[in-house]
């Protein structure tokens, strides 16, 4: 079996010398996936903020710790069940929205992303993961926690944790609370899915 990890590599050292659009002059580093590049369960997000530059990792931040305690709680390892990266690899200026153009610029490096992993399932974090993947603006409240075909996956879009945090009610049918609802479907989907050889 070829080693993944070669690849990634190789992905994570072009995207370092990427200089496609103006991102790249403003980033400490690239900030290219984390987690089990052999899981079954790939999360994109939308890009990197300011510690995710500092650390190199997506993720890792507020709202990454608490995307971390919601795939937990609905029985998802981060680490182990899971691969993460983002639509765009450099952290955009005070971290606005990425346009159009850099969600562009990145495409190419997202679309290997996912091939190298090749997970069946997928999970588009928030709706700039939402546009860059499936060219959808906004209306990710109406299809959060639906799970669609997607080239030979399925792909359920969820809630930012960015939107959870400023929205943080855990009452039944508040945002998180779906959220936490949407992944537990996750969590079944996955645990629905033949073992890996």
């Amino acid at each position: 079996m070829v080693d993944a990890l070669d690849p990634l590599q190789q992905l994570a050292s072009a995207c370092a010398a990427c200089r496609r659009c103006g991102l790249a002059e403003g980033r400490h580093q690239v900030v290219v996936g984390r987690g089990n590049p052999r899981a079954r369960l790939l999360l994109i997000g939308e890009a990197p903020g300011a510690q995710e530059d500092l650390e190199g990792l997506p993720f890792v931040g507020r709202s990454g710790q608490l995307l971390d305690r919601l795939l937990q709680s609905a029985g998802i390892d981060s680490n182990r069940d899971a691969y993460i990266c983002n639509v765009v690899k450099c952290r955009p200026p005070d971290n606005r929205k990425p346009s159009a153009a850099e969600l562009a610029a990145c495409r190419p490096w997202l679309e290997q992303q996912i091939a190298l992993v090749d997970a069946p399932l997928v999970v588009l974090v928030g709706a700039s993961a939402l546009q860059g993947v499936l060219g959808i603006k906004g209306g990710i409240t109406s299809l959060r926690g639906q799970w669609r075909p997607w080239q030979g996956r399925w792909l359920m879009p969820i809630l930012h944790p960015s939107y959870l945090l400023r929205n943080p009610s855990e009452r039944p049918g508040s945002p998180k609370a779906l959220t936490l609802d949407d992944l537990r479907l996750v969590q079944s989907r996955l645990a629905q899915l033949p073992a890996p050889l």
